[in-house]
């Protein structure tokens, strides 16, 4: 039994939690392409089944921004009636990755792809909602959602453009309420307020469709199971889970750096992040990550146990079972504002400033990354980024470094140090055969760290034809001479 004070503090989080979580649950279902009960779903599971399980204690779970692009284009290629299968399947090879003991090695991803699929997802999340702003259709990919902006002005509606546009202030300056913010979450209060206006002067703005949480709720038959088959979902299925477990994971440790207490068992957190997808996947509903805004809120909240993100998913539960018809007096347009200003928090932009200064490079691959999410999809633009990654690393640690020792009559002492590998092998060549004939060369290899194949087999036949080159200079010298 928890003692009173504890439990009095994880009370009062986990309903600031739920305050939090809530628009979120059905902003990111909205601009996912589904059903808006289908986040709640997934934000009750993350509390009721995930909020129960070993891993971290005190980071919430539930549908994320992170996600949207991804589902969006799934639920578009495949219908939303193959959403339960691709999230089912993404639990499993979670739980998979889990109890085979990986979730560690995700911390290994570089930091500047991270960024950079976090800017490319809050970069096509915010083309994507700019419309919604204005009660137009959005068109599809990345690219065509961009270019689509230049004509976008004529086709707003001004009152649903000025409803999100003020539930973007309300949420930017009630956030820097601080002692407000703590009480009432800046997300609750701006969209709550979108609602009463628009409900008071009842003015003409698209609402959301609410039809009964169980009504939404569709268990994968059969048939969606066979199209685990198709190459199309495989790859979707990997990307769902591979991303997914990738935001938890780096949540996780965010979330670590912001308390004293008990630290992430990674890979306890996967399965728990696995169990808790293969249950969504079960009742059709949104895939979930770990999310570091509703981590943080319960954190500051005062949180202390797994208790608060447990009752935080009670009372989305019992909202969804008891006030549903409460949503249908939200407008779009104010939950497009507030997934315009979430995309544009996923956007690192003080993250590449400090990298700006130190690690250019990086910013490369930052960038390149979140172009390539722009241009063709979440997917493809991380394994891009992350090939990136690896050739840079590459090319940065084969630094490879030639000193010449003059002993006089003793000859050149040439030595090698660094790494020698194929990127930097027409550099060592360049510099050994620049080396004058006419003196005696003692190479000396000890000062390698790593030599590949392709260096040492350069290295074997620069030796056999230097000794060649000189032996010909030598006769060549013999027959001058005599």
């Amino acid at each position: 039994m928890l003692r009173h004070g504890v439990q009095k503090a994880d009370l009062f989080a986990s309903f600031v939690v739920f305050l939090v979580a809530l628009p979120l649950c059905v902003g990111v279902a909205v601009a996912s392409g589904v059903p808006a009960e289908l986040g709640l779903v997934t934000g009750i599971v993350g509390g009721l089944v995930v909020g129960v399980l070993p891993g971290s204690s005190l980071q919430v779970s539930g549908p994320a921004a992170g996600l949207t692009v991804l589902v969006h284009e799934a639920v578009q290629r495949y219908g939303v009636t193959a959403l339960g299968v691709l999230v089912l399947a993404a639990g499993l090879v979670q739980l998979g990755l889990g109890a085979l003991r990986l979730g560690r090695w995700f911390r290994a991803v570089s930091a500047a792809v991270v960024h950079g699929m976090l800017a490319g997802i809050g970069l096509v999340l915010v083309a994507g909602q700019v419309y919604a702003l204005g009660d137009v259709g959005a068109p599809e990919g990345g690219l065509g959602k961009f270019a689509g902006l230049v004509s976008l002005p004529g086709r707003v509606d001004p009152v649903a453009l000025s409803v999100g546009g003020a539930t973007m202030v309300v949420l930017v300056v009630w956030g820097r309420w601080r002692r407000g913010a703590r009480l009432v979450p800046a997300p609750l209060v701006a969209v709550a307020l979108a609602a009463g206006v628009t409900w008071v002067f009842d003015l003409e703005v698209r609402r959301l469709r609410v039809q009964g949480l169980w009504d939404a709720v569709r268990v994968p038959e059969a048939a969606d199971l066979g199209r685990l088959t198709e190459v199309g979902v495989i790859g979707t299925v990997v990307a769902f889970a591979l991303i997914a477990s990738a935001e938890s994971l780096f949540s996780a440790a965010a979330v670590d750096r912001l308390h004293d207490g008990r630290r992430t068992d990674y890979d306890r957190e996967l399965m728990a992040q696995g169990v808790g997808n293969a249950v969504c996947g079960v009742l059709g509903a949104l895939p979930m990550t770990a999310v570091i805004v509703r981590s943080a809120a319960n954190l500051r909240a005062g949180a202390r146990t797994k208790a608060s993100r447990v009752l935080h998913g009670v009372w989305l539960l019992l909202f969804a079972a008891v006030v549903p018809g409460v949503l249908e007096v939200i407008p779009v347009a104010a939950l497009a504002g507030l997934l315009v200003y979430a995309g544009c928090k996923l956007v690192p932009v003080r993250e590449v400033r400090t990298l700006w200064r130190g690690h250019r490079g990086e910013v490369v691959v930052l960038g390149v990354t979140a172009g390539a999410i722009v241009v063709g999809n979440l997917f493809e633009g991380v394994l891009v980024g992350l090939a990136l990654a690896v050739a840079k690393t590459a090319w940065e640690i084969s630094h490879v470094h030639v000193e010449t020792e003059d002993r006089g009559d003793a000859g050149l002492v040439v030595r090698v140090l660094g790494h020698a590998t194929f990127l930097r092998l027409p550099k060592l060549l360049d510099a050994l055969d620049a080396l004058p004939l006419d003196r005696e060369v003692r190479l000396e290899l000890g000062g390698l760290r790593h030599v590949d194949h392709a260096c040492a087999a350069a290295l074997e036949g620069w030796a056999a034809a230097r000794e060649q080159r000189v032996a010909q200079a030598e006769r060549a010298e013999r027959l001058r001479a005599g």
